[in-house]
């Protein structure tokens, strides 16, 4: 049971013209957008494009030392974004608003900077309020904050990391019994829940296509699930489904958002906090440092497979 993405070659597909052309008016008519040909016809070549500049990005950043790689490596996921957007918004982008980045951060930071509790705030406009909206129906709050800590907390892959780092595990790795995913016991003490009220609280979390069967805790996972607004995650490291420890605002982001701010924020550090960003990557004087870099790691193959995913649901 694993979700059948290769690496960038699961792309080829797209490098024909034709074949997104045929892909957005398939996607139009499922919205019930008006003139699907003609619409699909004008963005066939942009859809590509901004997948084709997207896959230079990531490229490149596997190429680049460090300090570069969360540059390159925004800029990329960017790109990847406005080509799902693209598929649920033809007239994408209507007004100069959208293409902000949609949040902010402190420019100066702080004596004792730790970038574990560093925030971005959420804007009112720009890519990230518009794309968690048109991609997966998400309303955010202008003006909210998040840190950094609590998103690291939602990669999955990172959960051995803070296991190591500070002896706690951030995720729950689900058991697979043919067809079924299996939560395990020790979930509930975690949530302070008994079975029938997380099944509850987690079954109104739940996307379609995976439900809860019969007795126990057990998942029914159907094909076609995208994992867009739930709460359970897919480690790529390790081909299992896993379900996050930590019940904050954060339990049911669609994992694509979360990548995109621990990605923005890292970018800004590297390009305006020069002095500390290079500090840190030669003195490599506290744990910020390996999370960055493993989240770095993670994110070159996650945040393509995550963009894959949303277009092959």
């Amino acid at each position: 049971m694993g979700i059948q993405y290769k690496d960038w070659k699961s792309f080829s597909v797209f490098f024909s013209a034709e074949y997104c052309q045929r892909f957005l008016k398939n996607n139009y008519q499922k919205r019930n957008i008006d003139n699907p040909e003609q619409k699909s016809y004008e963005n066939g070549y942009a859809f590509l494009y901004y997948l084709e500049h997207g896959k230079i990005y990531y490229e490149q950043a596997e190429n680049a030392p460090l300090v570069l790689k969360p540059i390159l490596l925004f800029y990329g996921l960017v790109h990847l974004i406005k080509a799902c957007i693209l598929t649920t918004d033809p007239a994408y982008p209507e007004t100069t608003a959208v293409l902000a980045h949609g949040v902010s951060t402190r420019k100066r930071k702080k004596q004792n900077y730790l970038f574990f509790q560093d925030e971005v705030k959420f804007q009112k406009n720009g890519l990230f309020p518009f794309m968690s909206e048109k991609l997966f129906h998400m309303k955010q709050l202008e003006g909210e904050k998040v840190i950094m800590e609590e998103l690291l907390q939602h990669i999955p892959e990172l959960d051995d990391l803070f296991f190591l780092l500070e002896g706690k595990r951030t995720f729950e790795k689900l058991a697979v019994d043919g067809e079924q995913l299996i939560i395990r016991e020790s979930v509930l003490d975690h949530f302070h829940m008994t079975e029938d009220r997380f099944k509850e609280f987690l079954g109104s979390k739940l996307e379609k296509g995976i439900e809860f069967s019969g007795e126990g805790l057990a998942l029914t996972l159907h094909d076609k699930t995208s994992f867009g607004v739930s709460p359970l995650k897919f480690d790529l490291e390790d081909g299992s489904y896993a379900i996050p420890l930590t019940k904050n605002q954060l339990f049911t982001f669609p994992e694509l958002l979360i990548h995109y701010l621990l990605l923005y924020n890292l970018s800004m550090i590297a390009r305006y906090e020069t002095e500390w960003w290079s500090e840190l990557t030669k003195m490599m004087p506290n744990q910020d440092y390996p999370f960055i870099e493993s989240f770095l790691d993670i994110t070159m193959k996650k945040g393509p497979f995550l963009i894959y995913q949303y277009l092959m649901k």
